[in-house]
């Protein structure tokens, strides 16, 4: 076994853990492996292991990936701050886009989604820490940003993601998460149908787990150490 099949093994079975310790199914939780940085040639293999969703931040150090690796039926997320002269790229090339967090980006998403692909499926980044460095809007503007997505098209509104502040504290992991459940079904119960919450990472996945993590986004635990630019 390769060494990220190995790691790729390790992770789907803290998430079969975490799953079966909230009541769930492992089978209800996606994982996407977080690529970003790392060689076409690593996802590969991972993708021989078994593993189809990848997450990447770069535009352009993404598109050069995507199409090497057309080949494959891979399905890629993207999941880092949005510039907007990038929106047509990411549009074009990514089936899902994590890291919504104003109008305008999402304007120029949807008209850059070209007609005959299918919506492209987005959350909203929401900032759970509360801390300014954070991305994603404040508690309680997902409600004007959903409303507007809502009204675009070629978008779909899948659910809310977060990236909160690392925390050593399971019991902190757990009440930002919970946090960001709360916010969900919140706008669900204004009649927006969702059924993604994408949150949980290589250190806190089990925590999001337990609050109802329909995502999680792991890079670190799969394919090791990213290298300091």
């Amino acid at each position: 076994m390769t060494t990220i099949a190995a790691k790729l093994q390790a992770v789907r079975e803290r998430i079969a853990r975490a799953a079966e310790a909230a009541g769930r199914r492992p089978d209800d939780i996606v994982l996407v492996a977080v690529s970003k940085t790392f060689p076409a040639e690593r996802i590969a293999e991972a993708h021989a292991a078994g593993q189809n969703a990848f997450g990447e931040n770069h535009a352009q150090e993404s598109v050069e990936k995507i199409t090497r690796l057309a080949h494959l039926p891979l399905e890629w997320h993207f999941i880092g701050p949005i510039q907007s002269n990038k929106t047509r790229t990411i549009a074009e090339h990514f089936q899902w886009v994590h890291s919504v967090e104003r109008g305008k980006v999402a304007v120029r998403l949807n008209e850059a989604r070209r007609e005959g692909l299918p919506p492209l499926d987005v959350c909203i980044q929401v900032n759970v820490s509360g801390k300014h460095s954070k991305s994603g809007v404040a508690p309680g503007g997902e409600v004007e940003l959903a409303e507007a997505i809502a009204r675009l098209p070629r978008l779909k509104l899948r659910g809310l993601m977060a990236i909160p502040e690392p925390a050593p504290d399971i019991g902190l992991q757990r009440r930002r998460f919970a946090l960001l459940r709360e916010l969900k079904e919140k706008l669900a119960a204004r009649g927006h149908v969702l059924d993604t919450l994408s949150m949980g990472m290589s250190d806190d996945l089990e925590a999001a787990i337990l609050e109802g993590a329909t995502l999680v986004r792991v890079g670190t635990a799969i394919f090791g150490q990213r290298k300091k630019n």
